[in-house]
């Protein structure tokens, strides 16, 4: 890869995870049950929505997972990996490109979540105002992940809960996500 196909790489991952990452904070929020009349939970909404409402038609929510938004996060995920590829001048393997899409799908979500839990932890070391959107929000989607392992890892008064979810994330992102996606590249390059 040449620099401008390194260069362009970059901007299409940081666009992409932009636009990736509302749609999974609003799956979240749905699945989580996130305050609908919070500010940030109205703005997930309202962005969302016109691309949503359609398909909430076709793909009903699954419990309380938003199937669309799912679809949406996997599609963006595959047309990125699509991008790439075209930068690079390759032309992919479909099978490849539907691997690394659900790879990259995977572990884009495990990614929100330590970035969820890791802002929930210093969030509640500091004293921030609890009432905050953010800190609601955050709180919101946070706590159920370290909610069954709160009180059990404490050592000295200090909870060790969202570090060992932390660290339970990374691992599946390393052990499952990667190699998933790692699969899907090789697949898609020819080299599978």
């Amino acid at each position: 890869m040449n620099y401008l196909t390194n260069a362009g790489g970059l901007l299409l991952e940081v666009a992409f995870g932009a636009l990736v990452t509302l749609f999974i904070l609003r799956i979240l929020a749905e699945a989580f049950r996130a305050d609908f009349n919070n500010p940030i939970c109205q703005f997930l909404y309202r962005f969302t929505n016109p691309v949503l409402r359609p398909l909430r038609k076709v793909l009903p929510p699954v419990r309380r997972v938003n199937t669309g938004a799912l679809l949406i996060v996997y599609l963006l995920e595959c047309l990125k990996w699509l991008l790439i590829a075209a930068l690079a001048g390759i032309a992919p393997n479909v099978l490849g490109l539907a691997i690394a899409g659900l790879g990259e799908t995977l572990d884009i979500f495990l990614l929100t979540w330590v970035v969820l839990v890791f802002a929930w932890s210093i969030m509640s070391m500091l004293s921030t105002d609890r009432y905050h959107p953010v800190a609601r929000l955050v709180t919101s989607l946070a706590e159920p992940l370290v909610r069954p392992l709160r009180g059990r890892m404490t050592i000295g008064g200090l909870d060790f809960s969202p570090t060992v979810v932390i660290l339970g994330l990374i691992l599946a992102r390393m052990l499952i996500a990667a190699p998933i996606k790692d699969w899907g590249v090789a697949l898609m390059m020819g080299a599978g």
